[in-house]
């Protein structure tokens, strides 16, 4: 029964315009009219419904079956991606050590040659000093030697005197010489003492003469083993170097299949996350899919049913709305209802509350005009508590209040001094940090712009020194490319000529015969599709078009031989031009990015200790800032001044002894 009231009564509103159309037409007539058409529209929506939720149906299962398909091949995918992932890490990591590794040989190589070099140098002073000092002794036997065999008695003195000294002598030769010197002077030589004097010096100039032999001899030695150290140590020095040379072409060769490496990595890696995303992007159209599919079932369901219960429910309808009992009842009440509706309206606008006692009232309008004029809300709640409270009650109200504001008074007036203080001092370190602030604030953004700036410069320098060696490497392949397309062009043009001059002669002969074709007749069969009626005599009437296309083709051709053929000269120069200003160009970008480079990392330098001085700072100003938050709330004025509100609670309280006047019966002031 729900069901069809609600039926009729859309059909009533539906109907109501139409209904006044036509006086000869009762409105349940009209009603019964617009059921019948509503009907059938109902029979024909559901049947139509029925056909689109079966298409419905089928795409769903379909479509069920596609993406599954498609995100099992997504899955597979991402495990391939996955597994290829992990072997280039495995690969990356393996590189990085081995590079490692090496980068510490050739450290420590490099330090070999430093600690080797350091060590041959102070052999090779050492070298120096003894063998100055060798040959400096040899000069100076040698000396001694010739001065003795001499028998220059005053020269010897000298000459073995500067012998004693050397510092390679032994003391057992000094022995000898110390004796030889301290014979006494001054004396006659007689002829004995003469051949003692020979005697002496003969036996110092044979030990002379052996030192002299000695220090030959160790010198040799010690050049020969300079000479042997020299070697070792450039033996050493190479190897080093053979070394360092080898493990920096495996560094090299190893960085450069890293960054390949890494390179695939990273397209793998975003090979993945395109799968990875197209996988959650199916699989989340699945599962809505589903859910839709699943939603829209059962809303047919439920909705077709309601459609079958609606037409029964219009039949049914018909039926009622129909007889003479729904049009007499209609008629006799629903203009009852209305009378109804005015009576209920009438009386609730007659409901109103009792006043209170004319004193109360008195209170009551006396505190609502002080708060109008004065604009005090604590006026104006009390009269909305002295309207709503008992009358003893509203006495001890005031009475409470009026002390209450004065205590707020004293209070307020020993709070104020503090503030007034407290807040000057918080407003210069607030306007001071505030000042820094913006000040470091300016210097970092400049620096910033300048930065990004720079950084941008340089990435666009960088990015157009990137594309001038691609576009130079493009073009080098595209010249060998083009110069290869260019000889291959003239040589198929050449074969061209020849072949299309060979296909005229064919398709001239062709269409000479086709023309002489006979006409056939088919009669089409029973069911079957339409073939043919007319006989084929080629693509165009006796192959007159089609050879002159030909003859156009060839005039092409020999045309196509001589421009490439000059083609090919000119792009030649144009290449050798255009690669000429590019290194050119490029040698000029690659200078300006190693000059902006210094000058960004200058400024980033700046930038990181303005960012220092400016967290300083701000938290400086963040605890000013925070401690006058705390001050807010107990200083700063909201809306009003202090003298206003002094001057307001001075109001309320000359009110508030009024209003308690009024209620002790001592004063009635007039209500104006």
């Amino acid at each position: 029964m729900m069901a069809i009231r609600a039926v009729c009564f859309c059909i009533l509103l539906s109907g109501a315009s139409a209904a006044s159309e036509s006086a000869k037409v009762t409105p349940i007539q009209k009603v019964l009219t617009l059921m019948e058409e509503l009907e059938a529209k109902c029979i024909k929506e559901k049947k139509e419904e029925e056909v689109r939720f079966s298409a419905f149906s089928q795409w769903c299962e379909n479509t069920k079956g596609s993406k599954t398909r498609e995100i099992e091949a997504g899955e597979a995918k991402m495990e391939e991606l996955e597994a290829a992932i992990e072997k280039a890490a495995v690969l990356i990591r393996k590189l990085t050590e081995r590079i490692q590794e090496l980068d510490e040989d050739v450290a420590r190589w490099k330090k070999d040659e430093e600690s080797a070099t350091a060590v041959r140098d102070k052999e090779r002073a050492d070298y120096q000093a003894t063998f100055t000092d060798y040959s400096e002794s040899i000069n100076a036997i040698g000396q001694a030697i010739s001065v003795l065999k001499k028998q220059d008695v005053d020269k010897a003195q000298a000459s073995l005197l500067q012998v004693r000294s050397l510092r390679r002598l032994s003391q057992r030769s000094k022995s000898v010489l110390d004796a030889y010197l301290n014979q006494p002077a001054g004396l006659e030589v007689s002829a004995p003492e003469a051949n003692a004097y020979e005697f002496q010096s003969g036996g110092v100039v044979e030990m002379l003469e052996k030192l002299e032999d000695q220090f030959t001899g160790e010198k040799r030695k010690l050049e020969k083993d300079e000479l042997g150290a020299q070697q070792s140590y450039e033996q050493i020095m190479q190897q080093l170097a053979d070394d360092i040379e080898n493990a920096t072409f495996e560094i090299n060769k190893k960085t450069k299949l890293r960054a390949e490496t890494e390179e695939k990595k990273a397209e793998l890696e975003g090979d993945l996350a395109a799968t990875t995303k197209e996988r959650d992007e199916d699989k989340k159209y699945l599962e809505e899919m589903l859910a839709l599919c699943e939603m829209k079932t059962a809303d047919f369901e439920s909705r077709n049913k309601l459609r079958g219960e609606e037409i029964e429910a219009i039949a049914k309808a018909k039926e009622i709305i129909g007889s003479q009992a729904v049009a007499g009842s209609g008629d006799k009440h629903l203009p009852a209802l209305l009378q109804i509706g005015e009576k209920r309206s009438a009386s609730m606008a007659q409901l109103r509350s009792d006043m209170n006692s004319p004193a109360q009232k008195q209170i009551v309008m006396f505190l609502s005009q002080q708060a109008k004029k004065t604009g005090s809300h604590l006026l104006e709640e009390i009269a909305a508590q002295a309207a709503a409270n008992p009358f003893g009650k509203v006495k001890k109200m005031i009475k409470d209040l009026i002390v209450k504001l004065m205590e707020e008074a004293t209070s307020e007036a020993e709070h104020k001094g503090w503030c007034d203080t407290e807040l000057t001092t918080n407003k210069q370190t607030r306007d001071k940090k505030t000042s820094e602030v913006n000040d470091l604030t300016s210097l970092i953004e400049e620096l910033t712009a300048t930065i990004a700036e720079l950084t941008q410069d340089i990435a666009d320098l960088t990015k157009a020194v990137k594309e001038l060696d691609a576009e130079m490497a493009k073009e080098t392949d595209e010249r060998s490319k083009a110069k290869a397309a260019n000889t291959q062009t003239i040589a198929d043009a050449q074969a061209a000529q020849a072949a299309v001059e060979a296909a005229t002669a064919v398709l001239k002969d062709f269409y000479a015969k086709s023309a002489q074709a006979t006409a056939f007749a088919q009669g089409p069969m029973e069911d079957a599709p339409e073939t043919f009626d007319k006989p084929y005599k080629g693509a165009l009437p006796e192959g007159g078009g089609i050879v002159d296309f030909l003859e156009v083709i060839l005039s092409d051709f020999q045309r196509l031989e001589s421009e490439t053929a000059a083609a090919e000269a000119e792009q030649e120069d144009s290449y050798k031009n255009y690669m000429f200003e590019s290194k050119k160009d490029k040698a000029l970008k690659e200078g300006e990015i190693k000059l902006k480079s210094e000058t960004k990392t200058d400024k980033e330098s700046a930038l990181e200790q303005a960012k220092t001085d400016l967290k300083t700072t701000q938290e400086q100003l963040d605890q000013a800032l925070a401690y006058y938050e705390k001050l807010r709330p107990k200083c700063v004025d909201s809306g009003i001044t202090y003298e206003e509100r002094v001057k307001r609670r001075e109001e309320e309280i000359v009110s508030l002894q009024e209003a308690l006047k009024i209620l002790s019966g001592t004063d009635l002031p007039t209500m104006g």
